[in-house]
């Protein structure tokens, strides 16, 4: 018997395409042209580790680096800068997924912070070491914002999966 985490109700199977197609619309939230922002928060970021919580089978590390890739070339990085990054996110949001799912989605939010950070620090140490100057002290406030996000990302993407699967008079769920 295996037991769900407190409080959690049962979800319907997650849709594939609804997965592919929240990415690529969070790639194209990222393409939009804002300007160099660094306190901006990297959505496709936060969508990537919320799919790699809940569907690790469906969206790995691959997927992180190609995503990781079209970053680069749209923000004119150093070609693989984005990749590491996420790849590296994407890599300890597997790791912690099965603990992270016991946690309410505020908890969740505090423990993926670390996460963001650390993705935010590997991309300004390839950027510092390719010779690029600091983008400065606002870079601190972007894995805040993509924490921020987390409860946003949880109360949207999985919001597909909490309807009744086909309600009818005599079927209670």
């Amino acid at each position: 018997m295996t037991m769900m985490p407190r409080g959690s109700q049962l979800l319907l199977p997650v849709n594939p395409v609804f997965i592919w197609v929240t990415l690529l619309l969070a790639l194209m939230l990222n393409l939009l042209p804002v300007g160099r922002v660094p306190a901006l928060p990297d959505v496709l970021a936060v969508v990537l580790v919320f799919w790699n919580v809940h569907q690790p089978r469906r969206v790995g590390v691959g997927a992180a680096f190609v995503f990781g890739l079209f970053m680069d070339v749209h923000d004119g990085a150093l070609l693989g800068q984005h990749a590491l990054a996420y790849t590296l996110l994407s890599f300890f949001a597997i790791t912690v997924h099965r603990r992270l799912l016991w946690f309410t989605v505020g908890s969740q939010a505090v423990q993926i912070l670390p996460l963001f950070v650390a993705a935010h620090a590997v991309a300004l140490l390839v950027r510092l070491v390719a010779g690029a100057t600091f983008p400065g002290w606002g870079l601190l406030a972007a894995p805040l914002f993509e924490a921020a996000l987390w409860p946003v990302a949880h109360m949207l993407l999985l919001a597909p999966q909490r309807r009744a699967p086909d309600r009818d008079k005599n079927r209670p769920l």
